[in-house]
Order: structure tokens, then sequence, then C-alpha cells
């Protein structure tokens, strides 16, 4: 009996610790992460600095890329995801996020001086997507001490500038998840 145990407890060691390793590794790499996220520039935020190529794509490039991505979501080519929710995008919801409406409350320049409101209506322009958030999953071998990540997502973000010009922030659109298990379900 105590060997029956002994040889059962033993085999749950093993399933248990086979189990993991799988969970955690892919064809010998560790998966670091599922799921990391960060924004890089693909337009200088510096100007004409010496050393613009540390956070530019080239001009051509770089609006290629941007309207292949657009022109593609804005298609309906690829499925756009809501960036906050992970909700799919509509067509026509889609259609709407390069446009931005303001309701403006404006005074007469002329007696009786009253407030009017003014519908003020600015498509955003393509050449101010500045940054991508990518959506990644990283990997390392430890035997060939080598890291590999894997691209699920990118969403293009557009500059937002105040009045004065200077920068406000940065807004991203959607998601385009390159990968068909993505949006993760939570």
């Amino acid at each position: 009996m105590k060997k029956l145990m002994l040889i059962s407890a033993l085999l749950m060691c093993m399933v248990a610790s086979h189990s993991c390793k799988n969970a955690s590794s892919t064809d010998g790499k560790t998966v670091l992460t599922e799921r990391i996220q960060y924004p890089v520039f693909i337009k200088s935020p510096y100007g004409d600095d010496a050393e613009w190529y540390k956070e530019n794509m080239e001009g051509p490039k770089r609006e290629k890329f941007v309207n292949l991505l657009l022109d593609a979501a804005f298609d309906g080519k690829v499925k756009a995801y809501d960036y906050e929710d992970n909700i799919p995008l509509t067509k026509e919801q889609i259609s709407h996020i390069m446009v931005k409406s303001d309701t403006v409350i404006m005074t007469r320049t002329y007696a009786p001086y009253n407030d009017y409101d003014t519908v003020i209506v600015q498509k955003l322009e393509r050449r101010n997507i500045h940054r991508i958030t990518f959506l990644e999953e990283w990997y390392f071998d430890e035997k060939a001490f080598t890291m590999e990540k894997k691209v699920v997502g990118i969403a293009p973000a557009i500059t937002m500038y105040a009045d004065s010009n200077e920068v406000k922030g940065y807004k991203p659109l959607f998601w385009i998840y390159l990968d068909d298990k993505y949006p993760l379900k939570k």
C-alpha cells in the first residue's frame, strides 16, 4: 500500500512538473509575458535633432505604414477594436475616429451681444500620427541566450495639440490585432 501511494505521489509530481514547464515554455523558450504594451515614437518629437533616427521612421516609410494601418481599418480589411474596452468597432464608429467635433459658445459682435452655440468640426490629420503603441509577447531562450518578441497588436496614436500649438498628449485611435487569439478574454 505504501509503495502504491509513493508511486502515485511520484507520478503526480512528474505530471505537475511537466505541465508547469509546458505552461511557461514554447519550443524551449520561456514565455516572459503574453502581454506587454508600450508606446514608440515613429516621428521624432525632437525636431531637427542630430540623432533624429533614435525615435523616428523615415518620412515615406512612416506615411506608408500609417496609411496601410488606417486604410485597412477604415475599409474593413482588418478588425479594429476600441482602445480602452477592446470592443469591435463598426465601420461607422471607425469613420468617426478621424473627425473631432466641439461645440463652442460664442458671443455676437453686435447688439444685443447674446451668446450662441456653434459646432466646429475638425478632421484629424494622418500626418499627426507620431506614435504607435505595441502589444507584444516576449520569449527568452536560456540555452541560446536570445530573446524573441512577437507583435500581436498595434494602436496608432494621434498627437493632440492645445490652442497654443503645444502638445497636449497622444490619443490612441484603436487596436488592430495581428494574432487571432487577441484580444485576450479577461
